[in-house]
């Protein structure tokens, strides 16, 4: 990748603007600036102490508010990398270049991700403050971030995939915010509905328990929402069955193997045979 000339233009052009880092500033300034006023009315609440176990609120919202930027934003920055290039009428001219479908893929995805990357190392800082005054493990803080890697590596590979498939951006834009939202808040109420449906008509249901509790477990290690609470020590949902695997496995497993197939897939919708079978969303 260090001679991909795509992945070299694509990082010039958003590092070398002035705009990459105002936003990187601001994004640390708010979150900092949060961090240390409310460490400072805790002070004045407590009479001139600070509570230790305070810290843990602080880590909860910073890990929230994290998610849901990746949320926001990863999309965005994806579901246009090739249905941009589609639009400036230069990717058959990329295609005519040594680049293999597979490196042009990968070359966008990094050059996509490696803003958001920045910004999710950039506040290591920030949760230093927090783990200085105590009530948080190291390990949380390290699962915390790569929980953030691996969904953020999901996230965009969705993005890809539709913009990909989609000939429009705006279309793509859509429907990579469309799949993200499934899978966190439509999967996240599909697993309250049938754990709800587990407890009140388990005599009259016509499923099988096992069935439904072996499928709330599934949809809940890969749920982003429900493995953010897992590494909170919050917790989910008890089914009484288990894959055999920690949660943090199962949703690696998950991002990586969903990823990966994703970014395959969307190569060889650029190879010339795929791309004259496909309609033409207008």
């Amino acid at each position: 990748m260090e001679l991909n000339p795509v992945l070299r233009k694509e990082l010039y052009q958003r590092f070398r603007q002035s705009k990459t880092a105002w936003l990187l500033a601001l994004y640390l300034l708010v979150l900092g600036g949060f961090v240390l006023a409310f460490i400072y009315l805790n002070w004045r609440y407590n009479q001139g102490y600070y509570q230790p176990g305070r810290s843990w609120e602080i880590f909860v919202i910073l890990s929230v508010a994290q998610l849901v930027l990746l949320a926001f934003v990863v999309p965005g920055l994806t579901a246009g990398a090739i249905s941009g290039e589609r639009e400036r009428q230069t990717l058959n001219v990329l295609l005519t270049t040594p680049l293999t479908h597979r490196g042009i893929v990968w070359s966008k995805l990094l050059a996509s991700t490696a803003f958001m990357v920045i910004i999710i190392l950039a506040t290591l800082p920030l949760y230093g403050i927090v783990f200085m005054f105590g009530g948080i493990a190291p390990g949380q803080v390290l699962g915390m971030f790569g929980f953030f890697l691996l969904t953020m590596f999901l996230f965009a590979a969705l993005g890809i995939a539709c913009s990909s498939f989609f000939k429009r951006t705006g279309v793509s834009t859509v429907t990579s915010y469309g799949l993200v939202l499934a899978l966190t808040g439509g999967t996240g109420f599909l697993i309250a509905f049938l754990n709800e449906v587990g407890k009140v008509n388990r005599p009259e249901s016509m499923m099988n328990p096992g069935f439904l509790a072996w499928v709330v477990e599934i949809l809940q290690e890969i749920n982003p929402i429900f493995i953010l609470m897992e590494i909170l020590g919050e917790g989910g949902i008890n089914t009484g069955v288990s894959l055999g695997l920690p949660y943090w496995g199962s949703y690696a497993l998950f991002c990586i193997g969903v990823g990966v197939l994703l970014l395959i897939w969307s190569s060889h919708l650029l190879l010339p045979q795929r791309n004259s079978n496909r309609f033409n969303l207008k």
